[in-house]
């Protein structure tokens, strides 16, 4: 079966956060990506017609349910019945440990990261192998993923962050709570809007954005491996 890849997009604010064009922009020509957007109301499209599955970050708190999130949850574990290597970016990352964990493996972050960061890497992996070590690239999340059990293993951290990436035993499910597919000139895209949609949290926003950007451009070589990843049934 050619690949073909659905994004389930949770983004609120496009005009300053675009998660489903940033996912295209880095998967190869020829390689068919369709989305969802689920804050919206779209609905999951049959799942058995793709072979990868995206899952977007999002403004929104994994910590404050809102009705999107249980379909967001469900096409997860659907797609994971079916065997579909699944791929979960800062929210999307929060959002495997849930639907497939359980609600209390996520939870607000007591050292949020925003801006740019140097990502340890701990164990080897398909995903991450050759890259950098560590590799520099843009955080954003006021959330994050606590103890994943088993067969969760973690394979990166930050400072802030004891599960920046993790899999799902030896399967293609992996979460990244980073966002490495948002390059320097989007993040301060989103940082600057952020400052006007929520000003509650102007004092970290500020920090960030007095940073001097630095990325290495990873986010082209993990979506690579990503799609290289067969579905397991």
């Amino acid at each position: 079966m050619t690949a073909r890849v659905l994004i389930l997009d949770g983004s609120i604010w496009p005009e300053i956060y675009r998660p489903a064009d940033q996912w295209r922009a880095l998967i190869p020509e020829g390689i068919a990506a369709d989305s969802a957007h689920l804050p919206s109301g779209e609905p999951v499209p049959d799942l058995g017609a793709y072979t990868h599955v995206i899952v977007s970050g999002s403004e929104a708190s994994i910590s404050r349910p809102e009705p999107w999130f249980e379909v967001e949850a469900d096409a997860v574990r659907r797609a994971f019945d079916m065997g579909l290597p699944i791929l979960g970016s800062c929210f999307g990352h929060q959002m495997l440990a849930v639907a497939l964990s359980g609600p209390d493996r996520a939870a607000p972050s007591p050292t949020p990261e925003l801006g740019w960061a140097p990502i340890e890497v701990l164990a080897e992996d398909d995903l991450l192998d050759g890259l950098p070590r560590p590799f520099h690239t843009f955080v954003c999340h006021f959330d994050e993923v606590r103890d994943p059990p088993r067969p969760w293993r973690v394979l990166a951290r930050s400072a802030g962050c004891a599960v920046q990436i993790m899999r799902w035993g030896s399967r293609p499910v992996w979460g990244v709570q980073a966002h490495p597919e948002i390059c320097p000139e989007d993040g301060l895209v989103l940082l600057e809007g952020f400052l006007e949609k929520a000003p509650e949290r102007g004092a970290i926003v500020r920090a960030a954005l007095s940073q001097e950007p630095r990325d290495d451009r990873v986010a082209r070589e993990i979506a690579r491996r990503f799609l290289a990843a067969s579905p397991t049934r």
